[in-house]
């Protein structure tokens, strides 16, 4: 892959005139506006950073920035440009090769994959980005085929494919993009399970239509739409306890442990972090099942308390204790299957799925 790709196309033809560099919505500080600073404008474009150019799907309109709801979500953005280039360079895209790209967003990675000389058919859900990407993309002079649908089906007229280049994050792998993509095909997506930190995978397609890679390194992605989960209100009173087992040594074991407690307690989300206390805390959530586990400093253990059908905490450990067991394995020891019944997360082999 050339070091020039990803100047290739132009990124300022893809950014609006307002958008957002930074994460808090009612901080001025995290607004650009061409029109207002066209300077700082220009700097976040050319800045290796990702720029959010949608909030709460779009029912949010940019140009009122002052008035944005600050508990507003984003939606999409364009990827800071060294990881659009990592991910395209795991993809390693041939000229003729037929891409199947799924999240278009505003587009600038379409064109990208286009500048290449591959054939790109683009899915995008949302009508909206759709348009806006597909006339930037016309105004840079590339045509890829920008299609509105549900990019978690794929697109079946166009297939089978020889890529898929994911753009959004996914808790599991949709079976549909193994189906679409020839054997020897390679699919690239930010695997999102939610525990801590979503991780890079770069799958392989066999001809038994099922797909398998390693988990790479750490990224950050909206989820898919149709994976969010939903939000269940928390209901009954809290199963308080008193465990042994420190949430500091979780957080200090690394990716390695944090892929396995995604592989072994699947569908749990949550993380942790330290108040300006010294408090840490950890939480952690599973439809209507929650734990929040709090160690003071200077104290041994930690106080659990734990709501809903699962003791979440209880299973984290358990987790913990088997990675233990396993010899503390590291994340380059762990790789990632799509089959027809789910995504599982393997250790040293596809064989051995936790």
């Amino acid at each position: 892959m050339p070091d020039t790709l990803v100047s290739a196309v132009p990124r300022h033809l893809f950014i609006p005139d307002i958008a957002m560099v930074g994460a808090v919505v009612d901080d001025p500080d995290s607004w650009i506006d061409r029109t207002a600073d066209p300077d700082r404008w220009w700097q976040a474009v050319n800045d290796d950073r990702a720029i959010v150019t949608q909030l709460n799907d779009g029912a949010v309109d940019l140009a009122d920035k002052t008035g944005a709801d600050p508990a507003a979500l984003p939606t999409c953005s364009c990827s800071a440009p060294s990881l659009v280039e990592r991910m395209l360079g795991l993809l390693d895209v041939e000229r003729g090769h037929k891409v199947l790209e799924v999240g278009t967003g505003t587009g600038w990675t379409a064109g990208l994959l286009a500048a290449l000389g591959a054939d790109v058919v683009t899915v995008e859900i949302d009508a909206a980005l759709a348009a806006q990407a597909r006339a930037d993309l016309t105004s840079a002079g590339l045509s890829p085929t920008v299609v509105v649908a549900d990019g978690a089906h794929g697109y079946t007229p166009a297939a089978p494919y020889d890529r898929v280049h994911v753009t959004c994050g996914v808790a599991t792998v949709p079976y549909a993009w193994v189906e679409q993509t020839r054997p020897g095909g390679v699919i690239v997506a930010p695997w999102t399970p939610g525990w801590t930190t979503g991780h890079m995978v770069r799958l392989t397609v066999t001809a038994d239509q099922t797909a398998s890679g390693p988990i790479l390194g750490r990224c950050a992605f909206m989820l898919m739409r149709d994976q969010r989960p939903p939000m269940t209100p928390l209901t009954g009173e809290p199963r308080e306890t008193r465990t042994c087992l420190d949430p500091r040594e979780l957080a200090a074991a690394g990716d390695g442990l944090a892929v396995a407690i995604a592989g072994l307690v699947p569908g749990v989300s949550g993380g942790g972090f330290t108040n300006a206390d010294g408090t840490y805390r950890l939480g952690a959530r599973q439809g209507d099942s929650h734990a929040l586990v709090v160690a003071s400093p200077g104290r041994p253990g930690a106080e659990v308390a734990q709501s809903g059908p699962r003791n979440l905490w209880d299973e984290i450990a358990t987790a913990y204790h088997r990675w233990v067991a396993w010899g503390r394995p590291g994340k380059s020891r762990f790789g990632l299957s799509v089959t027809p019944h789910g995504t599982h997360v393997w250790l040293d082999r596809p064989v051995h799925e936790l």
